[in-house]
């Protein structure tokens, strides 16, 4: 029966070959769009992790999700915040979103008040010297995102283009520090309609066991009681594709069609492949063949298909990883154990449920009928 399966495969090469290429499709919409997403997710957490604040505090009514509620705070809670004790250290941010050449979110920082959260550590270069310097971290500057007009690595000096206006930078940093592009916050208040204004504060305390008295004062600050304060560890934990809006959604839609996709050629193979062999299936039961084996005939036919298209859908999103990177080379792309299973397995259940009423159809024929078939 083995056998059988091969050479039935292998007679119809195309038809196998665009059943396992469906496979595949499928099975890279779903690793991508995963890979993509929990990639910028997994990345914004570390790189924020990495501002070292203590505490986050944002304007009330405004997304956990950095970069896009704008800068509606006044840049002067600076004072009242910094008058509070056991609070060393208050630094304001404009963290703006921006779809130009990649998706990222810009940063507009304070650098006196961010240094002092955490030193920056100069690969290169130095603190900004102008209102259009630019600070930028080494994967920006690295080989992968090489400048254009001279054909190697960004470097001190060099000119990029961000928010419409031309910026040089001053210094590479090491990565981590939040932002892979960071300008003074006066120049992005600016340019962004927020002269004055943050994002957010991070806030950096003398020890961090005096986090939830120190929130409790924040909130006690006329004006301040409804604005959200939490720990970064409370902001990391927000940061999963449960509590993100549209996140499963997103992935769910794409699940579903890569599903519909693969379902539907399987399906249209195997049905037309029954049809096809009808003779071959009223032999088989002329021969004394179950309705069990007829079954499994259909079945591993397309377990065999399907493996192969899961092989090469990973493979194949292995690609999609290494285009992305060169296309937008700061951008994480992430793929990991549990989801390459069950995109496998998604896969694989998939292809079988298509393949369930050909079989099943196969099955029932009557083997007169069939052998008459011509």
């Amino acid at each position: 029966m083995n056998k059988l399966v091969i050479a039935n495969l292998l007679h119809r090469p195309l038809r196998s070959l665009i059943s396992i290429t469906a496979v595949a499709i499928e099975v890279i919409m779903i690793l991508s769009i995963v890979g993509i997403f929990m990639g910028m997710l997994n990345d914004q957490k570390q790189r924020t992790n990495g501002i070292g604040a203590d505490l986050m505090m944002r304007a009330s009514n405004t997304s956990a999700m950095n970069g896009v509620s704008g800068a509606s705070m006044s840049q002067k809670l600076i004072g009242p915040l910094s008058q509070l004790p056991h609070v060393k250290v208050v630094a304001p941010g404009i963290l703006q979103f921006s779809t130009a050449g990649s998706v990222e979110i810009l940063y507009g920082i304070d650098f006196a008040a961010w240094n002092a959260l955490k030193p920056f550590v100069f690969l290169s270069g130095g603190p900004f010297q102008g209102p259009n310097d630019v600070i930028v971290d080494d994967v920006f500057a690295g080989a992968r995102s090489k400048n254009p007009t001279t054909g190697r690595p960004y470097a001190v000096g060099d000119s990029i283009q961000m928010l419409n206006n031309q910026f040089r930078i001053c210094g590479i940093v090491e990565h981590g520090h939040g932002g892979r592009k960071l300008i003074p916050i006066t120049t992005m208040g600016e340019l962004t309609g927020a002269a004055g204004k943050a994002s957010l504060f991070y806030i950096k305390l003398d020890d961090p066991t005096n986090n939830e008295a120190v929130i409790q004062e924040i909130h006690e600050v006329r004006g301040l009681h409804d604005y959200p304060v939490e720990t970064m560890a409370e902001w990391l934990s927000e940061m999963t594709p449960d509590k993100l809006p549209g996140f499963n959604l997103a992935l769910d839609v794409v699940t579903g069609i890569a599903v519909i996709v693969g379902f539907l050629v399987i399906f249209q193979s195997m049905y037309t492949a029954v049809l096809e062999r009808t003779r071959e299936i009223g032999i088989l039961k002329s021969l004394g063949s179950s309705k069990l084996t007829i079954v499994s005939v259909v079945l591993r036919e397309t377990a065999v298909m399907a493996v192969a298209g899961v092989v090469l859908g990973i493979a194949g999103t292995y690609l999609v990883k290494v285009f992305l990177l060169r296309v937008f080379p700061t951008q994480h792309f992430e793929i990991t154990a549990l989801w390459l299973m069950q995109g496998a397995a998604i896969a694989f259940v998939g292809a079988l449920f298509g393949a369930l009423y050909p079989s099943w159809m196969a099955a029932r024929k009557d083997p007169i009928d069939a052998l008459a078939y011509e």
